[in-house]
């Protein structure tokens, strides 16, 4: 699993324009039946993806916190919410709330979350594939499997189904 995690930003960089052009002739004319496809493809990978045994998300990039995930982990960690913004939040480039740095300061080093039954909604979703309407999502799909192998792997099982 490393070997992989170590490989797959070059990977990804290095398939990125063939699968650029895919996910944007998805969005132009995604199938009927797609996120049936990207369901089945998201529980096969993760029947035998293990998220601890990787945790390259919260080692390398930060999940956005909406105002309700603020309330709901300040409220967990018994701190007031500015008080938890102040200590572990900055605000970024697009006026969202995301963690000071990376890797995440919730992360054990068994690569559980502290925080994981009140985890931000981002992180929960992560990473995105069994979204609906995941044709609407390119570009999150494009950084995410430069960080997630399950992704990278579901999204190149992905292409080999829709031809």
């Amino acid at each position: 699993m490393q070997d992989l995690i170590n490989k797959l930003p070059q990977l990804a960089k290095d398939t990125h324009s063939e699968r650029a052009k895919f996910l944007k002739k998805l969005k132009k004319k995604p199938p009927k039946n797609l996120d049936l496809i990207m369901q089945d493809l998201h529980d096969e990978e993760f029947k035998k993806t293990d998220c601890l045994n990787c945790a390259n998300c919260c080692k390398t990039t930060g999940p956005l916190f909406t105002d309700k995930d603020i309330v709901r982990i300040s409220k967990f960690l018994k701190m007031k919410p500015q008080s938890f913004i102040e200590t572990y939040l900055r605000i970024d480039e697009d006026n969202d709330y995301v963690l000071q740095e990376v890797p995440c300061a919730f992360l054990l080093p068994d690569n559980a979350c502290l925080i994981y039954e009140h985890r931000p909604k981002a992180c929960a979703e992560f990473p995105h594939t069994n979204r609906k309407k995941f044709h609407q999502i390119n570009r999150l799909t494009l950084k995410n499997v430069a960080v997630c192998p399950a992704a990278f792997n579901i999204v190149e099982k992905m292409k080999d189904r829709i031809k």
